[in-house]
């Protein structure tokens, strides 16, 4: 589904090039695959993870998601590919804090134009799965962080996007809940076949995933 070729990762500062991040990277990712980049801080992990999602551009190389090449697409065609293709859930939440859990699961199928019958019944169905449906009508302040990261989650696969990235996603859970968000996204990959990538030096994550993909500095040294 997914397909890196010679991917090439600069970091500059002025005229000079300071950081190699990214070196000759080549990996295919299948549909349905539930997998984790990983390797020690500063290894490129979060910049290949980024470079997937289309939120960094890469210096050279292509990326191929079902077949089509992405990294060279307009920033109108990328924005328009992560709405609809994809769904990102980082460390930090990035929850909408005036809106509701319920508004905040809903958000990105309200902007793909969802109808609300349609939008009720995902939010339910996705609320039960991840065990937050007697918060839904919570602001975010509200919630602890495990029940956070949840609605994240259940943000990220409102629409059954065609792969979910995770960066990071239990550094700010305690072992109990990070445990548990595991597991469910275990689920929801076996349950909607949503191909998962993480990055993380999280060994229970590690341990979770089928597939470990490991980074050295910006090179895969093992998948």
């Amino acid at each position: 589904m997914i397909e890196l070729k010679n991917i090439q990762k600069y970091f500059y500062k002025g005229e000079e090039r300071e950081v190699h991040a990214l070196k000759n990277i080549n990996l295919k990712i299948a549909q349905g695959e539930f997998s984790v980049l990983t390797g020690s801080s500063g290894c490129g992990k979060t910049t290949l993870l980024n470079a997937i999602g289309l939120l960094d551009k890469v210096s050279s190389g292509e990326i191929y998601l079902d077949a089509k090449e992405i990294a060279h697409l307009s920033d109108e065609q990328k924005t328009n590919l992560r709405l609809n293709k994809m769904g990102f859930v980082f460390q930090a939440y990035n929850l909408i804090p005036v809106l509701s859990v319920k508004e905040n699961i809903a958000f990105i199928m309200r902007l793909q134009g969802y109808k609300e019958s349609d939008i009720d019944e995902r939010v339910n169905e996705l609320a039960e799965l991840l065990e937050i449906k007697e918060k839904l009508d919570y602001l975010p302040s509200l919630l602890s962080g495990g029940q956070q990261q949840r609605v994240a989650v259940a943000r990220a696969v409102a629409t059954k996007p065609k792969i979910i990235l995770a960066d990071e996603p239990t550094a700010n859970l305690d072992h109990k809940n990070s445990e548990s968000l595991m597991e469910m996204m275990k689920q929801l990959n076996e349950k909607e076949n949503i191909t998962i990538l993480f990055a993380s030096h999280d060994d229970y994550v590690v341990k979770m995933a089928k597939r470990v993909i490991h980074l050295k500095d910006g090179e895969i040294t093992e998948q």
